[in-house]
């Protein structure tokens, strides 16, 4: 991978504002909804998680995991998971504890340092996959990480 220095990048005239740059994706595009399918797992304290799912039979899939206060709803995810779709890759788009659009049962909620249920996707999701790809952003990306060092898996970064 080619390693990019400051002077390799030129944004468009638009995007030269970082705060354009920023929330420019969520004004220009609307992506259409995934084709999710809801499933639901339980956790070890007797509460939730909701995942979106979008199968393809693949032997890969890719977990993606929202930022502070998304959801598989949030644009990013949308875009992700309909692009990787079409790549024909399975994708389980994560609801953290409170982000699914239904109040969850205990009052742990979730934040960048709790990786339990991230683990407990993982899990669920590792026995029928060749390759698991994990995909965060913001929070989302901090958590994976966390989670990454706790368990001393080997990061591919390979894209």
């Amino acid at each position: 991978m080619p390693i990019l220095t400051g002077d390799d990048f030129e944004p468009g005239w638009l995007f030269r504002n970082g705060h354009i740059n920023t929330l420019g994706p969520y004004f220009l595009s609307k992506p259409k909804l995934p084709p999710y399918r809801r499933e639901r797992i339980r956790t070890v304290d007797g509460d939730f998680i909701d995942l979106d799912r979008i199968s393809r039979s693949s032997n890969s899939l890719c977990i993606l995991c929202h930022g502070l206060e998304g959801s598989s709803y949030s644009n990013y995810i949308t875009l992700f998971a309909n692009y990787l779709s079409s790549k024909e890759m399975d994708i389980m788009a994560i609801n953290y504890r409170g982000c699914s659009g239904e109040p969850n049962l205990q009052v742990t909620s979730y934040n960048s340092g709790t990786t339990g249920d991230l683990h407990d996707v993982v899990q669920y999701a590792g026995a029928n996959y060749q390759n698991i790809y994990l995909v965060g952003f913001s929070l989302g990306g901090n958590l994976i990480l966390k989670y990454l060092g706790e368990k001393k898996y080997v990061l591919d970064t390979r894209i």
